[in-house]
């Protein structure tokens, strides 16, 4: 059943594209090759495990946690409006 202007699947596809829009996100963010040897913040060795699990590492553990929470703290916002928004 539509309403308004929205068509039947119309929040569907808005939480689709908010899905792909942050999948794209992430996958832009991801570094590739060879990792560092020595933390870029704290110049701490990076372990040889994490080197290999993680290409293209630059941050120890814990550095990468402090910056993973300071991105995790940025407001992040639903550009194509909340349901609510579209409601009124």
């Amino acid at each position: 059943m539509a309403t308004g202007w929205a068509g039947d699947g119309a929040v569907q596809d808005q939480i689709d594209a908010t899905v792909d829009d942050a999948v794209s996100r992430a996958r832009r963010q991801l570094r590739t090759g060879p990792g560092l040897i020595r933390c870029e913040e704290c110049d701490v060795e990076i372990p040889e495990a994490r080197r290999k699990a993680v290409p293209g590492v630059r941050l120890c553990v814990a550095c990468q946690e402090i910056q993973d929470r300071e991105h995790a703290s940025a407001a992040i916002f639903n550009r194509r409006g909340s349901k609510d928004s579209q409601l009124r």
